[in-house]
């Protein structure tokens, strides 16, 4: 099995047994799960698909299945399904078995300002690398919609995602280089920060809070949709 299919296939593997587990039965949340992952999926897709036409960053044949779809490998296609579900996964779990692991308002408005205007910075003093300017406007788009969200959402989030973080690092660590000879996903420095963790672009970081959230932020809305409509 190609080590890109392999990573896909060892990250969804447990959260998948373990959505049954009686104390999250994660199951339950499908219905608003996969509509916000068919439509958080596309977009990033269709990002994702620019990018590579652009050479923006790029797939080596070496480290995956060779299916291609509209110039991306089948595993990236694959990406936005395994990812976000695991990761949404570990949200839900952490939700579950430690339901007072929330911030206070205050603190979460205060978090959300200071990224919000980390991000305004970074893409009006990175408006020439794609990669960097794109995804840091997308999070500032994403935690300007929170600001009308009533769920406290942000506040789960911003203690749970560090938690996420943990797999995550593993896995696109090893995508973007480590522990291999060469990396699965390269990027066009010129396009980028140049600034890394371990061997993960910071950029990276970015795509990641903002795929996990959207997703959590349309699953929400779905949820009140779903509501109102067996409601009336």
């Amino acid at each position: 099995m190609p080590l890109y299919l392999t990573l896909e296939f060892s990250s969804i593997i447990i959260p998948a047994v373990l959505s049954f587990d009686k104390k999250v039965e994660f199951y339950k949340n499908w219905p608003v799960l996969f509509p916000s992952l068919i439509i958080t999926g596309t977009f990033f897709i269709i990002i994702d698909i620019i990018f590579t036409m652009g050479e923006i960053w790029g797939f080596n044949p070496g480290y995956h299945s060779g299916i291609m779809l509209v110039y991306m490998p089948l595993e990236e296609w694959l990406f936005f399904i395994v990812i976000p579900y695991a990761s949404i996964f570990i949200h839900y779990v952490l939700s579950a078995y430690f339901p007072e692991l929330i911030l206070p308002d205050k603190i979460t408005r205060i978090i959300s300002v200071v990224i919000m205007i980390v991000s305004l910075v970074t893409v009006i003093t990175s408006f020439q690398r794609t990669y960097t300017a794109v995804f840091f406007l997308i999070i500032l788009i994403i935690l300007f919609l929170m600001m009308f969200d009533k769920s406290r959402l942000l506040n789960r989030f911003f203690l749970t995602f560090p938690v996420i973080l943990i797999p995550f690092i593993i896995v696109n660590g090893i995508l973007t280089g480590s522990f291999i000879a060469d990396e699965v996903v390269w990027y066009n420095n010129e396009e980028i920060t140049g600034i890394r963790i371990f061997t993960i672009p910071v950029e990276d970081f970015v795509y990641c809070f903002s795929l996990i959230l959207l997703n959590l932020l349309l699953m929400n809305y779905f949820r009140k949709v779903f509501t109102k409509k067996y409601d009336s």
